[in-house]
């Protein structure tokens, strides 16, 4: 049998090669490769998909999420409510701006924020939460809205995972004041190098953040903000615009692939919950094994490609050990450090893949 690709951006490629490639020549003999017209063409596109009034397409994702903090000048003594099961960038985008990461145990069945704890982080120096929809689900943002309102506080989602989920009819990237997600390759819906992206209704936030994107300002040598270099390749933004009519498409796949993973792995690891009124895009489709390392070497001995995300929590790394936070403050999440292991996941995956996996990994657990 061929190979097994962990994220089969190959296939991908090859299906829609012909639109691809017509969008990439185009901006090859158009010449606009900063903040071409292709920019603006998708930030439409997005914005309409999200159901919020703007888009804005940044570098990556870790730049929208401090544009993000930026715009609402967070800054030195601000505290933000964050996770500590997730990929470095939510918290390292706080401590760029000078605040610092509060962070909160997530819930073990869905890997998300546990809404029951963000009050009792709350100080007056909070002055936002920053919910990460980790593996393509989103948590409860009825009731993390409210708890925001309630306080005086605002909501960024971290939706790097799942772009094209749904909570209660409502796209992620729509249900916050502002929302960052990541076109980074691998992503549900990615580019051919790094890229993100920003989403609010609020005008002022959207201007704001259109001018910390370019160096502060909206028109050329003049600077009221202090901002960065964040604009997003015109050529990227070609690529995603070519793939565009066929995301839905492998959002509907990813949803049907990760319930049959669900069907043929129950009670033989602990599969993925999906949350009452979610719709899972599954960016990674992850398990817990209390013997994740060997389960993944003898998968790897199969020709089974797997990940770990994350063997580490944030508060476990030495950047944030000023954050004063030690070994056992948050148990599930260090709990689900040690045993999580991700399986291969891509709208491509046929169902002799899937089958050829789920035997491999019965008898890696055997």
């Amino acid at each position: 049998m061929k190979p097994i690709e962990f994220i089969d951006l190959k296939q991908q490629y090859q299906r829609h090669k012909a639109e691809i490639d017509a969008r990439i020549h185009r901006v090859l003999d158009h010449g606009h490769f900063i903040m071409g017209p292709e920019i603006g063409e998708l930030e439409t596109q997005l914005a309409q998909y999200a159901g919020v009034k703007h888009a804005l397409t940044v570098a990556s994702g870790t730049d929208s999420l401090e544009i993000a903090l930026r715009a609402l000048g967070m800054g030195a003594g601000d505290e933000v409510v964050t996770v500590p099961f997730t990929w470095i960038s939510t918290a390292e985008a706080i401590g760029l701006v000078g605040a610092k990461p509060v962070f909160v145990d997530i819930d073990p069945a869905t890997y998300n924020l546990n809404v029951d704890l963000i009050e009792a982080a709350i100080t007056p120096r909070t002055k936002a939460i920053l919910p990460v929809s980790l593996f393509g689900q989103m948590p409860d943002y009825n009731r993390i809205n409210a708890i925001a309102s309630k306080h005086g506080l605002v909501v960024i989602e971290d939706a790097a995972q799942s772009f094209g989920a749904t909570q209660n009819g409502r796209r992620s990237c729509g249900v916050t004041t502002i929302a960052s997600t990541s076109f980074f390759p691998a992503k549900p819906f990615g580019c051919y190098g790094d890229g993100g992206a920003l989403f609010t209704n609020d005008d002022a936030l959207a201007e704001k953040m259109k001018a910390i994107r370019t160096h502060g300002g909206l028109k050329r040598h003049h600077h009221p903000y202090l901002g960065m270099n964040g604009r997003f390749d015109t050529i990227q933004a070609a690529v995603l615009l070519a793939k565009f009519p066929y995301f839905q498409w492998e959002v509907e796949q990813r949803g049907r692939i990760g319930a049959r993973y669900t069907e043929l792995l129950r009670g033989l690891g602990g599969v993925p919950e999906i949350m009452p009124g979610n719709t899972h895009v599954y960016a990674q489709y992850t398990i817990r094994m209390p013997k994740r390392d060997q389960v993944g070497e003898k998968l790897k001995a199969e020709g089974i490609p797997t990940a770990v995300y994350y063997p580490k929590c944030l508060h476990e790394q030495p950047v944030f050990a000023a954050c004063g936070n030690r070994p056992g403050d948050f148990p599930c999440a260090e709990k689900a450090a040690l045993e999580v292991i991700s399986l291969p996941m891509h709208p491509f995956l046929t169902e002799a893949e899937q089958d050829q996996i789920v035997a491999a990994l019965k008898r890696a657990v055997s």
